[in-house]
């Protein structure tokens, strides 16, 4: 990444971190900026560019490392009607959508959220109250056709089931980049 560009970038997350500082009250901005290498950098960039948001977060990680989540509102717009993954993709006979969730979240050098993760945030804030967000699936409900989304209704987080190969317009998926 070019410099002004990267220097654009650090300075949005600057100003993010600063104003949101519940999102995570044991971090220096100036220790969370000492761990972004190139990598993340360009993830970053990458979770910025499709509208997400990225802020430093407290999601109960390892000790030691920061946790960047996206913390747009509504599941970012750049990643919305996608199927869950490649085979789910891949089984789809027509009308398929243009990518999947996991495959974009790979192609970012970003994860997908786990469900411990998605609740974790929504402690942090009020997200997903007009859309949902591709979480994680554990192996033994993918084996059976199957993926979970989240999202926030009625002042409570729900997590729901569906077949990995649906997508939806107000369906994206959340990342995390540990540092």
């Amino acid at each position: 990444m070019k410099t002004p560009e990267k220097d654009a970038l650090l300075r949005t997350l600057q100003t993010r971190f600063e104003k949101h500082i519940p999102r995570h009250r044991k971090a220096a901005w100036k220790d969370v900026l000492a761990r972004l290498d190139a990598k993340a950098i360009k993830a970053l960039q990458a979770m910025e560019a499709s509208g997400g948001e990225p802020d430093v977060v407290d999601l109960g990680g390892p000790a030691g490392r920061y946790t960047f989540c996206d913390c747009a509102p509504e599941s970012p717009a750049g990643r919305r009607s996608l199927c869950y993954d490649r085979e789910a993709l891949d089984s789809r006979k027509e009308n398929k959508p243009a990518g999947s969730a996991v495959e974009e979240a790979a192609a970012m050098g970003i994860e997908l959220l786990n469900e411990e993760q998605y609740r974790a945030l929504q402690q942090l804030g009020e997200f997903d109250l007009k859309t949902s967000s591709w979480i994680l699936t554990p192996p033994e409900v993918r084996r059976l056709g199957g993926s979970l989304f989240c999202d926030r209704r009625f002042g409570r987080v729900f997590t729901y089931h569906n077949g990995a190969q649906s997508y939806y317009a107000a369906r994206g998926f959340r990342g995390v980049l540990s540092v």
